[in-house]
């Protein structure tokens, strides 16, 4: 995979108190991705950007919700999740501080 695609695979990391409990107990991570991403890309991404090795990958794609305004009823892009498993002894640290 060139250089460009490993970039554009992985959009954000998905933070949320769930993702926060996983990481914890089973060394999992989320991330939103490209929604034509398939898992070995999203493998490979992970473990060059972040210089650690994978054991799984599961992908999600979630609906966008619907919201609904007074100038009608709109919805928002649906979008694809991955949860990376990282091997043991190993964590992420994409939390940027300033």
């Amino acid at each position: 995979m060139n250089q460009e695609r490993l970039y554009t695979v992985l959009r954000e990391p998905h933070i949320s108190e769930k993702v926060s409990i996983l990481g914890d107990q089973v060394n999992q991570y989320a991330f939103k991705v490209a929604r034509d991403a398939t898992k070995a890309e999203i493998r490979e991404a992970v473990e060059t950007l972040f210089k650690v090795d994978v054991e799984k990958v599961t992908t999600a794609n979630v609906k966008g919700k619907v919201k609904r305004t007074v100038r009608g009823v709109t919805r928002k892009k649906n979008w694809k999740k991955a949860y990376v498993t990282v091997a043991a002894g190993q964590e992420l640290d994409y939390m940027v501080t300033d």
